[in-house]
């Protein structure tokens, strides 16, 4: 762990949405350039690979900034060292001001470990809506829908 760095939980991760993260793609070249075609981007930002790649988070909170840094296992080679991705969210103005992987070759384009990161903290901010609790079972069920009076192929 790096210096005035704590280790990141759910608990003390910075809170993000879903305009935090579309102003950011948006507003970022990077991510919406011609030859992308999302498709990357698309696959990027599913769960399972997010969940599964990212390693050891770090966070530091600094005058209403807040710096992320996280380890993430590349994809098609177990054996090589993790790609480093920081995000930098500004947290007083809720904008996310930088996502960026420091090792990949493609990381001065916008690459996927920095949409997979992105992503993953975005799930991370979701987790309390996720963690609702279910209805009481003895609320009123939904009223079903009468039978048809016509079945298919009566006269």
């Amino acid at each position: 762990m790096e210096s005035n760095f704590v280790r990141a939980d759910n608990s003390n991760l910075p809170k993000i949405d879903g305009f935090m993260v579309a102003d950011f793609f948006k507003n970022n070249a990077d991510y919406y350039a011609a030859e992308h075609k999302n498709v990357k981007t698309a696959v990027s930002a599913r769960e399972s690979y997010g969940d599964d790649a990212i390693g050891y988070v770090q966070l530091q909170r600094e005058h209403g900034v807040c710096t992320v840094k996280c380890k993430m296992c590349p994809e098609h080679k177990v054996r090589t060292k993790p790609y480093n991705v920081t995000m930098i969210i500004n947290e007083n103005d809720s904008e996310i001001m930088s996502c960026q992987c420091h090792d990949c070759a493609a990381s001065a384009g916008g690459c996927k470990h920095a949409v997979a990161f992105l992503m993953w903290v975005l799930r991370r901010s979701d987790v309390d809506m996720r963690a609702a609790p279910a209805p009481p079972r003895h609320a009123a069920p939904c009223p079903r829908r009468a039978a048809p009076t016509n079945p298919i192929g009566a006269p």
